[in-house]
């Protein structure tokens, strides 16, 4: 099989590239880097240039592949995307331009004027909740690393209708979600030892969670993201109220029951840890607790590039294409 990666050479496009590496369906990979009508695409980092060096780069227009990973800025994608299924390939978009179904949320959060969908099968990208839709989609939109974390920490919960409509979400993700052009931002001295909220009560994935939770359930979500001095992963904590008392052990029945066929869902009674998911595509739960209030907090982890980004659009594809969905995936976490 022929993919292709528009677009991304930086800390995405290296992990796309070594999980592909270890797909034994991949014949060939070509790497569309250069400019598309006017408008820069992301030069390669030092730290990949051994390995895009035996690649060959070519732009949008010339990508002739069965699959293409669009990773490119938001609303570049909008410029993109519609040629490449005009000419029968399937793509899977990593950035936000296709997740929306309400578009003016869209607008709204992105800054970005929407041209509308394309009209053939499109799905979000989160196969726990959305398999079917995704194995017939013409268009993936793979979905955003805090809401990837926070969709599937809450899932069951809305789904079985157990909690108050209001969730808070409080979420802390390592630096290397901010990508791999240096910042003021990501600089290690303003990095290390301090976290850092930003985007307050207005963080664009917070609609983004909210939509695909409402598939499942009523619920109204506040949401705050932090940095913290990790470069990947993100711990993502919820706060939710039950409607009547539930026992902690049958919550986690719950939850293993719901995710009990999910090869990258992990169940635990005990708070998960980032380090036991570095690297990998798994998502961990656990450390359920509830107070006199009934107030139920959980916590999720995942890797930010890998469930997070890259690896989901893996195990995408290997849905979209008919393969074992967790051919390339099958990683032990680097812990420590």
């Amino acid at each position: 099989m022929r993919v292709a990666i528009i677009g991304a050479t930086g800390y995405t496009g290296g992990e796309l590239l070594r999980l592909l590496a270890k797909h034994e369906k991949i014949e060939d990979i070509e790497i569309a880097s250069r400019t598309y009508k006017g408008e820069p695409l992301f030069k390669v980092h030092p730290h990949l240039r051994e390995i895009y060096k035996d690649l060959t780069f070519i732009s949008p227009d010339e990508v002739d592949s069965d699959l293409v990973f669009t990773a490119t800025p938001h609303g570049v994608s909008l410029k993109i995307v519609p040629s490449l299924l005009e000419r029968g390939m399937k793509v899977i978009d990593l950035s936000g331009d296709y997740r929306f179904e309400n578009l003016e949320v869209y607008e709204k959060y992105y800054k970005v004027k929407h041209p509308g969908l394309p009209e053939v099968n499109i799905a979000y990208g989160l196969p726990e909740l959305f398999r079917k839709e995704i194995k017939k989609a013409d268009l993936v939109a793979n979905p955003g690393c805090f809401p990837t974390g926070s969709i599937l920490l809450l899932a069951p919960l809305v789904k079985h209708n157990l909690i108050e409509e209001r969730v808070i979400i409080d979420a802390k993700t390592g630096v290397s979600g901010a990508g791999a052009n240096p910042s003021e931002v990501t600089h290690f001295p303003n990095v290390n030892e301090d976290i850092k909220p930003y985007k307050v009560v207005d963080h664009r994935h917070k609609p983004e969670i909210e939509e695909k939770l409402n598939k499942l359930g009523k619920v109204r979500v506040s949401f705050t993201p932090h940095l913290a001095p990790i470069t990947r992963g993100i711990l993502t904590t919820a706060h939710t109220f039950l409607k009547e008392n539930l026992e902690l052990e049958e919550i986690l029945k719950l939850y293993r029951e719901f995710y009990k066929d999910e090869p990258f869902i992990r169940v635990y009674k005990e708070i998960p840890k980032l380090s036991y998911v570095r690297g990998s595509n798994y998502c961990d739960i656990g450390g359920f607790a509830i107070d006199d209030n009934l107030r139920l907090v959980l916590f999720s982890v995942i890797d930010n590039l890998v469930k997070g980004a890259s690896g989901q659009a893996i195990q995408n594809m290997n849905i979209m294409m008919g393969f074992d969905e967790k051919e390339g995936l099958n990683i032990i976490p680097l812990n420590p």
